[in-house]
């Protein structure tokens, strides 16, 4: 990261949920977790099938196979869920996959508006110490009167390691506190 440190990079805040997957494959449609074992709520799937009816897809994406992935967040969801959503569960898009292709943000926010979904909110841009100085000193949440988690941070123009992997790395507000207070630079 050394060699990254310098570049801008886009900052979203990350959300404390659980990664959620929407797999569409031109015929049916898939919910799961971070991976194939993953356990989903009950509650958590029933809102993901009134968000994301298979026609909705079926008339928007009759040939296109994509997965969509975000964070399921609210109410039982992680420790702080109800910070977020305190009624109840619901999802936020942070990125799209289709065939071999991840999507840029533009075109991310179009799929979340033609499914009338949320995407994660872009906090900033800058380079890895604006980030890391942003999220030291704490920072509040776009989604209400609280502390954010953190960032996600992706670099403005997409880079890949040799194994083909995004760079992407995320700053946990929680990784910068000592004794319930935010570290300092002193």
């Amino acid at each position: 990261f050394e060699y990254l440190k310098d570049n801008k990079w886009v900052w979203t805040e990350k959300v404390d949920g659980t990664n959620i997957r929407v797999m569409w494959d031109r015929e049916k449609l898939r919910f799961g977790g971070k991976t194939d074992n993953a356990q989903m709520p009950v509650f958590l799937m029933e809102r993901l099938q009134q968000l994301f009816p298979i026609d909705k897809f079926k008339s928007l994406y009759p040939d296109i196979s994509m997965c969509l992935y975000g964070e399921g967040y609210g109410a039982k969801i992680q420790k702080g869920g109800g910070n977020y959503n305190p009624d109840g569960v619901d999802f936020v898009l942070f990125d799209v996959k289709i065939e071999d292709w991840w999507l840029e943000r533009h075109s991310i926010e179009d799929i979340a508006s033609k499914l009338g979904i949320k995407t994660v909110p872009i906090i900033g841009e800058g380079t890895l110490d604006d980030a890391i100085e942003l999220v030291r000193n704490g920072f509040d949440s776009t989604w209400g009167d609280f502390k954010a988690e953190g960032l996600v941070l992706k670099p403005k123009v997409e880079l890949k390691n040799r194994k083909g992997n995004r760079i992407i790395t995320k700053l946990k507000t929680k990784d910068f506190l000592t004794n319930n207070t935010h570290k300092t630079n002193e």
